[in-house]
């Protein structure tokens, strides 16, 4: 460790000299930035992501001042990638730097795979209103470019992300537009009774009978195939239960179902959610009689 060490603050120390003297102004900084990447990785055998990171920057800058702003870009994505050891918030802003890049250049799908990178590092960090951001702009990013699978993967985190924020309208408009989208699509369509699951779901959230109701019929539109479904008998039963005020029926609907298919954790904390307001309810009118 210790010799991997001193050889990357040699070659730091030579790059440093290199940018301090005299020499043509584009080999200088390609000169400097060789040897800052021979550091680079020497402090990344070392195990020490602090400097590796700071010279990753130092290359990127070098780059900047070559206007080679493609080879900028994959330093600062370096150098994230270094940061994500120890310090999450300095790899967002070193991403945010090659996003940036990226998009003068006109890379948009490199853009929009580092946006995503940095909206799924907020979101790790439950930072959740800066992760939404970024995964829409990645999510906008990639239908630019014609990859509307990918789009839509991460409008399906954006569409979690705000059913957790209880934007249970924003949510189930999106995941609407998704299964709209996706019923089309051969490779898709079998996704499409999950995503009008979630939908659901989320109108469950927002404890209106009689909204989820017009919904099973708006799904039915969407896939005429979906009444003949589990998801569907699953968001039936819990609306039929919700208008009866009855928790007891309403737990053992979703016993039922994950029996047969495991309900994962982001479901299980919405109908966990749903399940406490139609309790609250069912005690509100318990103390009235």
């Amino acid at each position: 460790m210790g010799d991997h060490e001193a050889r990357g603050d040699d070659f730091e120390k030579k790059a440093e000299k290199k940018l301090s003297g005299w020499g043509l102004f584009s080999s200088k900084y390609e000169d400097a930035a060789d040897l800052f990447d021979k550091a680079a990785n020497s402090f990344k055998l070392a195990k020490n992501w602090s400097r590796a990171a700071s010279v990753y920057i130092k290359i990127a800058n070098c780059h900047l001042k070559g206007d080679s702003k493609h080879e900028a870009a994959s330093a600062y994505v370096e150098a994230a990638n270094c940061y994500k050891k120890f310090s999450p918030q300095e790899a967002a802003q070193a991403l945010n730097q090659s996003v940036n890049l990226f998009l003068e250049i006109g890379r948009l799908n490199m853009a929009a795979r580092y946006s995503k990178d940095i909206g799924e590092i907020y979101q790790q960090e439950q930072d959740l209103e800066k992760a939404t951001d970024y995964l829409e702009r990645a999510a906008d990013l990639f239908d630019s470019e014609g990859q509307s699978s990918q789009s839509n993967t991460i409008k399906q985190k954006v569409a979690e992300i705000a059913a957790q924020l209880e934007q249970y309208p924003k949510a189930t408009e999106i995941f609407e537009a998704i299964a709209r989208q996706s019923i089309n699509n051969n490779l898709l369509k079998y996704s499409v009774r999950g995503i009008l699951l979630n939908a659901g779901i989320c109108q469950l959230c927002r404890g209106d009978p009689v909204a989820i109701i017009n919904s099973l019929e708006r799904y039915q539109e969407i896939d005429p195939t979906f009444s003949g479904t589990r998801e569907y008998k699953l968001l039936a039963d819990l609306a039929a239960s919700m208008d009866e005020g009855d928790v007891a029926k309403f737990t053992d609907a979703i016993k039922e179902f994950d029996s047969m298919t495991r309900l994962d954790p982001w479901k299980t904390t919405l109908l966990l959610r749903a399940k406490n307001e139609l309790k609250k309810k069912e005690d509100d009118e318990d103390d009235l009689t």
